[in-house]
């Protein structure tokens, strides 16, 4: 019992004085990174500080925009009030979070013992400046004054200023940040010390715990090592014959009636274990092949809300714009109620789309395929579109089209043309001349859509095609880049193509200028 005894006190002891140099590890590595966490929590605030600023950047940006185009169409103050104040609301919540970070992060900064209070005053002062230059901007443009050119000082001087004043309050955070990471590599090079220190006493500890206690006991430790090798290469006829009463003792018995517990479990394990990975692997292949399908469904929903609310726009417009010629007095006020009709009962087609889809599980517009005649395809493009070529100063020439039928969605086909025709008069307005002829083959047939204007650049053809790519020309940012992945979308998903040349060869071209034809073919309905 003395001998038991014995080795119980003298591992308690070396481990009470091993335990001592944790515990002490402990806290130094504690006190340590609990400061480093608190400078790293610093730092995230002033990440997200910074992203607040991008998010303000990006609000102003919108807000230009917004308040550029009220200008432009020539609103009055209480329209322009009404564009522009979700926007500006938006900016003022901004603010006030901000007002709050800075609050937040100047008591941080006390409580690290940074000295920043004047740092943080210039950027509550750079904030305070901030919303007085929208305030004044927002009274600027609230005022009566109708000729854009009245305005537009207004929305300078809030550019000019508001960007200035971000860009100072976005430098002054990041050398904020920068001095808070320089403090970390500070307070890691004294922790590294104070480590050095602490593991030189500790090996000090260990070399006489080790030479003083443990290394009598290797023999025995040998023999159970060598019992626990063959217990691992699955030999289980293991016979320790160490009779010591103390705890090595009592560990080398534990060890043989392990050995012989072990063998009448082996077969048991094994036979589990291969059940275990197979239903691993079955439901790891199931998981992989739900989040495959899952990721499929998602991206075609998010690609196709992307490319329908480009469509949604052009028929709200149009009801907007003539309500408002309505509004003013129209000459013709059943005409216009007759567009605002038909325009909506498209919106309405658009919306009942959306729903069909919503109620989908595979995330892709439903079509509905009928049988439709070029003639009257082409009618109900020339009755959409003309008013606008009309208002656009060009000449549709609609050459005569056979009497073919195509297989394929009316509406959706019809808005494909259209689409196609609204960007030949963004972009090639000056040629003045459109013509649609049409193509005719064995299985299928359709139409080609040419103008006289500019002609696009062979690097740039392919890329129009992408959802939101635009092209280089004056006119590229009036439009939101979707039209023709949507149209190339809507012509595939039918079992058709499209295609754009550009320039045209002179046996094609309608005028001098290089010209771009965008040729698009539907399967026909079989005899």
């Amino acid at each position: 019992m003395t001998r038991t005894f014995s080795l119980k006190l003298r591992l308690g002891l070396g481990a009470a004085l091993l335990g001592a140099g944790t515990l002490i590890i402990a806290i130094v590595l504690y006190l340590g990174l609990n400061e480093v966490a608190e400078r790293l929590d610093t730092t995230l605030a002033s990440e997200n500080r910074m992203a607040r600023y991008a998010s303000l950047s990006t609000q102003a940006s919108t807000f230009l925009v917004v308040a550029t185009e009220t200008l432009q169409t020539r609103q009055n103050a209480p329209s322009r009030m009404d564009r522009i104040s979700p926007v500006a609301t938006q900016m003022r919540a901004s603010f006030e979070q901000l007002h709050g970070d800075v609050e937040t992060a100047l008591r941080a900064a006390n409580a690290l013992g940074l000295t920043d209070e004047s740092r943080f005053g210039a950027q509550s002062l750079g904030l305070a400046r901030m919303e007085a230059t929208l305030a004044a901007t927002l009274d600027g443009l609230n005022t009566d004054a109708d000729d854009p050119t009245d305005l537009k000082p207004y929305l300078d001087s809030f550019a000019s200023n508001f960007d200035q004043l971000l860009s100072q309050s976005v430098n002054t955070e990041v050398r904020f940040r920068n001095n808070i990471l320089s403090g970390i590599t500070t307070l890691r090079q004294r922790l590294i010390g104070v480590a050095l220190l602490i593991t030189a006493l500790t090996l000090g500890a260990v070399a006489a715990f080790y030479f003083g206690l443990i290394r009598p006991q290797f023999q025995r430790l040998d023999d159970l090592r060598a019992a626990a090798d063959q217990i691992g290469r699955a030999d289980f006829s293991v016979a320790l014959t160490d009779q010591r009463r103390d705890e090595i003792g009592q560990l080398a018995v534990e060890t043989n009636r392990m050995a012989a517990a072990l063998s009448a479990r082996q077969h048991h394990i094994e036979t589990e274990w291969a059940r275990l990975n197979e239903t691993i692997n079955q439901r790891t292949q199931e998981l992989q092949t739900a989040n495959a399908a899952l990721a499929e469904t998602d991206d075609k929903r998010r690609r196709f809300f992307a490319d329908i609310s480009h469509e949604l726009r052009t028929p709200l417009t149009v009801i907007l714009l003539e309500a408002q010629i309505g509004k003013q007095g129209s000459p013709d006020p059943a005409q216009a109620f007759a567009t605002i009709e038909t325009r909506a009962a498209r919106l309405n087609r658009r919306i009942d789309d959306l729903l069909r889809l919503a109620r989908s599980d595979t995330g892709e517009l439903a079509l509905d395929p009928c049988g439709v005649t070029l003639p009257e395809l082409l009618a109900d493009v020339a009755a959409e579109i003309q008013a606008e070529i009309d208002n656009a100063g060009m000449v549709l020439d609609i050459a005569d089209m056979p009497d073919i039928t195509l297989q394929c969605d009316p509406n959706w086909v019809r808005q494909v043309i259209v689409s196609l025709i609204r960007n030949a008069i963004r972009h090639a307005r000056a040629g003045q001349n459109l013509r649609l002829l049409p193509l005719v083959d064995d299985t299928t047939a359709g139409v080609s859509l040419s103008d006289n204007g500019p002609g696009i650049p062979p690097p740039d053809q392919a890329r129009l095609f992408r959802r939101f790519a635009q092209g280089p020309s004056a006119t590229a940012h009036q439009g939101f880049g979707v039209g023709l992945a949507l149209a190339r979308w809507v012509i595939e998903a039918q079992g058709g193509d499209i295609t754009l040349t550009s320039p045209l060869p002179r046996a094609q071209a309608i005028g001098d200028a290089p010209g771009t034809k965008v040729s698009l073919r539907l399967p026909r309905t079989k005899p």
